[in-house]
């Protein structure tokens, strides 16, 4: 009897629907080290969408607990993490793994400003999940001046938004800032002392503005990764789920940007 044909080997390849994507490169993205910053809404999804794309060595960034308010839009906690208080990090670090067991998601329970200096230089990628701007601008400012790109996203309600900051050729996050931001920004540099903070109000969200904006970040994460610089955002990717449109709104480098020459 001759020897038998494996009809099925492809479908025991994960990635093998991926790999019918041509211009994505699978290596590259297996050996990509990322760095994601915010373990709540928006981190659930983007580690979730990153781990099921390939991405294998990821770093996770949240010092905050499991809530209970979390659990609507949280793919990776569960009501007994809520009521652990279990750290947002550890949970999804745990969870997703379990999706892959070839990934490593290695997570951290301090601040990223507490982070040593040389810890986002050690990345190759930043996504940033976060809710508020005074974090984002840290890892925007640390981004730019070491070239690393960075993928922002941000939701309010139905409405979101995705920025991707490839330096020094794009504007950054900073060159958008709005008034209400740089208010924001000079109360985060006139606190002195590590008890000294300000409070921001937290802002509405809800599990399909959280997934589409997620979605758009690793998808500009596969571009970068697979070198199709020329087919990443370049401005701002504006999401209304209410009025059913999505947009791109031009950002222009600000030469009054403190990254771009301004003081």
């Amino acid at each position: 009897m001759g020897e038998s044909i494996d009809t099925d080997f492809l479908e025991r390849d994960r990635h093998e629907r991926m790999r019918r994507i041509p211009w994505i490169d699978l290596d590259a993205v297996r050996t990509a080290r990322v760095l994601v910053v915010g373990a709540g809404a928006l981190g659930n999804e983007v580690v979730k969408d990153m781990v099921l794309a390939g991405f294998a060595g990821i770093s996770l960034v949240d010092m905050d607990h499991v809530a209970r308010s979390n659990l609507t839009r949280c793919v990776f906690f569960r009501e007994q993490d809520s009521e652990r208080r279990r750290l947002k990090a550890e949970v999804v670090a745990e969870r997703a793994m379990e999706l892959d067991p070839a990934v490593k998601i290695t997570p951290y329970t301090d601040r990223i400003q507490d982070m040593p200096e040389d810890f986002i230089p050690s990345h190759s990628m930043i996504l940033g999940c976060l809710d508020n701007v005074a974090t984002r601008l840290h890892l925007n400012a640390h981004c730019y001046n070491e070239g690393i790109p960075y993928i922002d996203g941000a939701m309010d309600g139905l409405i979101g938004k995705v920025q991707v900051v490839l330096p020094p050729e794009t504007a950054c996050l900073q060159c958008g800032m709005n008034k209400t931001h740089s208010k924001i920004m000079e109360l985060r540099f006139s606190c002195t002392g590590e008890d000294v903070t300000f409070y921001e109000p937290k802002v509405a969200a809800e599990i399909t503005t959280t997934s589409i904006v997620s979605a758009v970040q690793v998808r500009e994460a596969l571009k970068i990764v697979s070198g199709r610089a020329e087919a990443v955002l370049s401005n701002v990717f504006y999401y209304d789920g209410l009025r059913n449109v999505s947009e791109t709104l031009e950002v222009s480098k600000n030469p009054d940007c403190p990254h771009h020459g301004g003081q």
